[in-house]
């Protein structure tokens, strides 16, 4: 999970480099925390937050497949 949204991360941003994903587990749920640039914090969360939306969805997906509940914190 953990390099799938590293994955989608980097290829979104200016600064791949800079992309940072920690897994945190909080009872039975993994939480993927998110660090990007802050010059690249629009490009993750979108207008609206539709990015980051289709993010959280497209990882919930493959969390289904594992059997795993997943969650996504974008942090600045």
């Amino acid at each position: 999970m953990k390099e799938l949204l590293t994955y989608i991360a980097r290829n979104l941003v200016d600064n791949p480099d800079e992309v940072n994903v920690t897994e945190v587990t909080k009872g039975d749920e993994l939480v993927l925390e998110l660090r990007v640039a802050a010059d690249d914090m629009g490009k993750v969360i979108g207008k609206h937050g539709r990015i980051a939306k289709e993010i959280r969805t497209i990882l919930k997906s493959a969390a289904v497949r594992r059997n795993v509940k997943v969650s996504v914190d974008i942090i600045g």
